[in-house]
């Protein structure tokens, strides 16, 4: 079954679901068999036709709204967060490229064609002297023209997925014109490669390697975009982050959840469900994901029904359904291991991986200072 062959978003979400079932039963648990990345889970989700969902309905794709990926993107994370994170970039660069028309149209739709058939795409922002590129560091990959051509060198950091990307969206300095933009690079290209050096104890499966560029010669087309660094304006499909995070804060309940209803120690009369201070927690984690959810569908569903004027102005709402979302998952892990005890410690047991995988959202775009930084401007000028 593919998902192009499902007519409701229900029908999506069920085959995810099954999907996402596959994923956990897949995914390494012990802190030292972490790290592997997940082929098996990305081939499932090229062959379910997952990641063409986004291409453009004007080059032949199913164009799904903000909503319906996060959507199920959450369910998604629910089985493998470092899978839902990793294939997350790559929905959301398409969908953003498709909307806001950034690219030349010939060289995007030979992209959505190359997707359809399986080809994944990701960003490559970040360097080791520049930190997040959402601040505003100017780059010091360097793209140079020589006649009809361009040679970049670099190393990029956090490039996740790399291990089965096809197409890398490098920034860099373009030179002589001193202009920064992004270029498009084909992973075939000589001179790069990939080093291996992602050691995060969270999201450990993402792949986040280095990227380098020794000398890669692209050509003039390749200059696709033109941008002034930390100006790139609201994001709508930023939002695939807190989604995914959201994913694992529900993973992290379902699982206190029904040890709690299991569990019965010599001390208690039936398991520990019953205990009020146990209810508590329960009744603390299921209102942090209710609360979670409503602010980020509701953004979602404003982004899709909204025009592009009114979506240049939501960025402030977008960083604090980001902010709130990932914020609200790391209190709902932690609350599930206090549930669970010092069981959840365990190296085999799930809760001490969506702990370690759910603190990466702080570390994700926008970062929670930028957006009360954001959201104090927008008071100010309501004054």
């Amino acid at each position: 079954m593919k998902f192009q062959d499902l007519k409701t978003l229900e029908e999506k979400l069920n085959l995810m679901s099954e999907l996402a079932v596959n994923f956990r039963s897949r995914a390494a648990y012990h802190p030292e068999a972490a790290g592997q990345f997940p082929f098996d889970n990305i081939s499932d989700l090229k062959e379910s036709g997952y990641t063409s969902l986004t291409v453009p309905v004007r080059f032949g794709g199913e164009d799904i709204s903000l909503y319906e990926m996060v959507r199920l993107q959450e369910r998604l994370a629910e089985g493998d967060g470092s899978t839902a994170l990793s294939i997350g970039w790559h929905l959301g660069i398409l969908k953003n490229l498709g909307e806001k028309k950034l690219w030349d149209e010939e060289l995007f739709e030979k992209i959505c064609y190359e997707a359809k058939n399986g080809a994944l795409i990701n960003g490559a922002a970040t360097e080791p002297g520049t930190g997040s590129p959402t601040r505003g560091g100017l780059p010091q990959t360097t793209a140079v023209k020589t006649g009809n051509h361009w040679v970049v060198n670099g190393r990029k950091t956090f490039t996740t997925m790399a291990p089965v990307l096809d197409y890398f969206i490098v920034s860099a300095a373009a030179e002589p014109c001193g202009e920064t933009g992004n270029f498009l690079i084909p992973r075939k290209s000589e001179g790069l490669r990939i080093e291996e050096t992602w050691d995060s104890i969270a999201m450990s499966e993402t792949g986040s390697h280095d990227l380098v560029l020794e000398n890669v010669m692209v050509a003039d087309d390749c200059f696709v975009e033109v941008f002034t660094p930390g100006k790139k304006g609201a994001n709508g499909w930023l939002l695939h982050i807190p989604a995914c995070y959201l994913g694992i804060a529900a993973a992290a309940c379902d699982y206190a959840v029904r040890f709690a209803k299991e569990y019965s120690p010599n001390s208690i009369k039936g398991s520990i469900i019953e205990l009020p201070a146990v209810r508590q927690k329960i009744g603390e984690m299921e209102f942090e994901l209710m609360r979670a959810r409503h602010f980020l569908y509701s953004v979602a569903k404003k982004w899709d029904t909204s025009a592009e004027k009114e979506r240049a102005q939501m960025a402030p709402e977008l960083g604090a359904a980001k902010m709130a979302v990932t914020n609200g998952a790391i209190k709902v892990v932690d609350s599930a291991m206090r549930v669970v005890g010092a069981r959840s410690l365990s190296g085999k047991n799930p809760l001490q991986k969506y702990y370690r995988d759910v603190r990466a959202g702080l570390h994700n775009p926008p970062m929670d200072d930028s957006t009360i930084e954001l959201l104090a401007k927008q008071a100010d000028s309501r004054t």
